[in-house]
């Protein structure tokens, strides 16, 4: 696998409640050349952070308590309507992935997390 040119500037957010799941996210991420700029572990945080960072993307899991991650996507993208949010998800959670889509995420990541489905989803969505 090619990494990407790290000069390019893609700063990403990670959101999910399991600190496992973002380590995996985030070595991941940094393998192939992004910058993972900060993380969250749920909706409110993500939306408070945002705001603060404004991350080229934001990774962002479905299913988390207190705001899940379409809540939390609904309200980053009422702020910024150019927001790039990629969401992350088991099979399981189609209905909630669906209801992302339709307001306004760019992509979708399937967990157990692949390499190249990452590199290629944001790829794809940076280039929009």
């Amino acid at each position: 696998m090619q990494m990407i040119n790290p000069d390019k500037g893609c700063e990403l957010m990670i959101v999910d409640d399991s600190p496992f799941m973002r380590i995996v996210l985030r070595t991941i991420l940094e393998l192939i050349g992004y910058k993972v700029i900060d993380e969250a572990q749920n909706g409110y945080e993500a939306v408070e952070k945002y705001n603060k960072l404004k991350p080229d993307v934001t990774i962002m899991d479905v299913a988390m308590p207190k705001k899940n991650g379409v809540e939390a996507t609904a309200e980053i993208l009422t702020i910024d309507e150019k927001a790039k949010v990629v969401m992350c998800s088991s099979m399981v959670e189609e209905a909630l992935v669906d209801t992302a889509l339709n307001i306004g995420a760019k992509g979708v990541i399937y967990k157990p997390y692949k390499t190249d489905q990452i590199k290629d989803v944001i790829d794809k969505v940076m280039q929009t």
